[in-house]
């Protein structure tokens, strides 16, 4: 683990030697936004080469803008893009004060493993007899106000089981995790809801079956009139045994509870790996209501504490997490969050951003990933 103003990485390493990198890099706001692109290039290439880790390691980046309408085409004209790697632009604003933000993830592997694009927004990569689908900026790219989060929920995610199907995979069976980005989340969050529940059920996602480990958030995409967009991960190879799910009903509800259909977190495990992607988690308890309105460090607190029991539940602590994800309703709140992060986890890959959630009175939600050692032969290599 590395971490050195605004630039850290924490990387897990398997008993089979592969390595998996989060690089975090967040630009200085004193900078033009020029300047900053150019400062998040420059040390992300410098971390790269600390690391010894090419370009073909590279899978997957976020890239959080202040303003993305205005910003976009300068980052399509930066080398953070690669036709090679899945890329995430959201418009998400840094906390800290700057006008963008990398999160990179790469893997460096004994044997080497293979890219390749089925679309413009959908990269296979293939690794180990396994297929990992990372899908990023699904959106409508609507030219016109149609004002109808449903239609566009419904578009995206026919555009995602569109192409697990070309893949011979499916929603219920092969989709992991999304993120799903919707404008002014207090009005466009419930129709983006009610779509997803009934996408959801003509899948074969329901209350006795499982969902899908998720974040829904405050968010945009670079198209003026999209209302929601989605990233999404996929493994259309997983086997019996691979995949389960992270809860811990006295402290949490499931999500049903409250009329809403994802996993709290999802766990896929390795012949020497687990991953356990955590959902976007807030202040709340398994009544489903808020705990601590009003407050955000505590807030914070017993969002840490819902985290870290669910990935108790997959064998984890919030010590395994490899970097976090802070989304904060008030930008008045950015100090007090980062100190008490800081001080908690000083080496950890952080970010905190601009992004109100689903409920006014969730002042705070956070999520992540962990990894953590396992060891069943019987399991699929990562």
């Amino acid at each position: 683990m590395t971490s050195n103003q605004g630039i850290s990485c924490k990387t897990f390493t398997g008993d089979s030697g592969t390595e998996e990198h989060f690089i975090s890099i967040q630009a200085p706001e004193d900078l033009s936004f020029k300047e900053q692109v150019a400062f998040v290039n420059a040390n992300y290439l410098d971390m790269q080469r600390q690391l010894a880790l090419s370009p073909e390691t590279a899978v997957f980046r976020r890239i959080f803008l202040s303003d993305v309408l205005n910003q976009a085409s300068f980052i399509r004209e930066s080398d953070l893009l690669d036709d090679m790697v899945a890329i995430s632009i959201v418009q998400q604003p840094p906390l800290q004060g700057s006008k963008i933000a990398l999160l990179a993830y790469h893997v460096k592997a004994m044997k080497p493993f293979t890219k390749r694009r089925l679309s413009s927004k959908h990269l296979l990569v293939e690794k180990e007899g396994q297929r990992h689908l990372w899908s990023t900026r699904l959106c409508t790219c609507d030219h016109e106000t149609s004002n109808s989060s449903e239609k566009q929920t419904k578009a995206i995610f026919d555009d995602l089981s569109s192409v697990l199907t070309e893949q011979k995979a499916n929603l219920a069976d092969h989709c992991v995790r999304t993120w799903i980005y919707m404008k002014d989340v207090d009005v466009f969050y419930k129709g983006m809801v009610d779509s997803r529940r009934d996408i959801f059920s003509k899948h074969g996602l329901t209350a006795n079956t499982h969902y899908i480990a998720s974040t829904g958030i405050q968010g945009a995409c670079s198209h003026r009139f999209d209302l929601v967009s989605m990233d999404a991960y996929s493994n259309l190879d997983l086997v019996p045994g691979q995949i389960s799910y992270l809860n811990d009903f006295d402290y949490l509800c499931p999500t049903k509870d409250y009329n809403v259909t994802f996993e709290r977190g999802t766990t896929v495990s390795y012949k020497e790996r687990r991953h356990h992607y955590i959902s976007g988690t807030a202040s709340i308890d398994k009544q489903g209501d808020v705990v601590h309105p009003g407050d955000v460090l505590l807030q914070l607190d017993r969002a840490l504490e819902n985290t870290d029991v669910l990935l108790k539940s997959g064998a984890a602590t919030l010590d395994d997490m490899m970097y976090l994800l802070v989304y904060l309703r008030d930008i008045a709140d950015f100090q007090g969050v980062n100190r008490v992060l800081r001080a908690r986890f000083p080496d950890l890959p952080i970010f905190i951003v601009q992004g109100a959630v689903c409920r006014p009175a969730w002042l705070i939600e956070i999520e992540g990933v962990a990894i953590t050692k396992n060891d069943n032969p019987l399991l699929p290599s990562f």
